[in-house]
């Protein structure tokens, strides 16, 4: 991050393996996130933070709660406490009535305690850019790692959360049983040119308007070429044979 700005770094070049079976062509894929990239030019992540430290307290924070709510908590903490330093000053009682508005605050509070106490000790204050560091530090796993790669750092990432999760087997975009094969899919079904932003463009796609208990497919900007078996409007998606033993039923 230079001048309060995240400078985009080159991410090594993905190998090419066989690719993934989709219901979508290879030009359907890149027609979803080419309108994905015109509705949403220069998606940004809703957490709030001044730093890739604060980012990774409030990625880690924002289990099992809302951003909006985590956004709450966090900004009287951050104006006091922006650095590993800082936190450990406070100490984990003061911490915990910072965030206890947060779900699992006690949990949490001893986390952000450890994870600063361990940037410290192990890494001089530094966040780390890989995602084995990153994930070394308490409370950190690959979901959280990967959106302070993204957000922070400038690598393409898929911090595949619930939102993600949800869009990849509703649309049957990417099926998968588990948040990591999504991930894996994902990252080799996603145009490169695309790969950057649509961690973010999904996220606030499912947020917004393919939400969980009834998508609005009717303000959809994919639902001509959705083949999702929930479309709640009658936009029909291009002729294909679908070859359902490939997909099971959506989560």
């Amino acid at each position: 991050m230079e001048n309060g700005k995240i400078k985009k770094t080159a991410a090594p070049r993905r190998k090419a393996p066989a690719r993934p079976k989709s219901l979508y062509s290879q030009d359907e894929l890149k027609e979803i996130f080419r309108r994905f990239s015109i509705q949403r030019p220069e998606p940004k992540g809703e957490l709030e933070h001044v730093n890739p430290f604060t980012l990774v307290v409030a990625v880690a924070l924002s289990a099992q709660a809302t951003d909006a709510g985590v956004n709450k908590a966090t900004r009287a903490l951050f104006a006091i406490a922006d650095t590993p330093e800082k936190m450990l000053a406070l100490g984990e009682e003061t911490v915990r009535d910072y965030i206890k508005t947060i779900g699992l605050y006690r949990n949490k509070a001893k986390n952000v305690i450890a994870l600063s106490q361990m940037l410290v000790d192990r890494f001089d204050s530094e966040v780390p850019r890989t995602r084995e560091e990153l994930i070394m530090l308490p409370g950190v796993g690959r979901k959280t790692a990967n959106v302070v790669l993204s957000m922070a750092f400038g690598q393409a990432t898929m911090a595949v959360d619930t939102h993600i999760f949800r869009i990849a087997n509703r649309l049957r975009l990417a099926p998968g049983k588990t948040p990591d094969e999504v991930e894996e899919k994902l990252m080799r079904l996603i145009p490169d040119e695309y790969l950057y932003h649509a961690h973010h463009w999904l996220i606030l796609h499912g947020r917004y308007c393919c939400k969980a208990r009834r998508p609005e497919c009717e303000h959809c900007v994919i639902a001509d070429l959705c083949r999702s078996p929930e479309k709640t409007c009658d936009v029909p998606a291009p002729l294909v044979e679908l070859p359902a033993q490939l997909f099971g039923p959506t989560p």
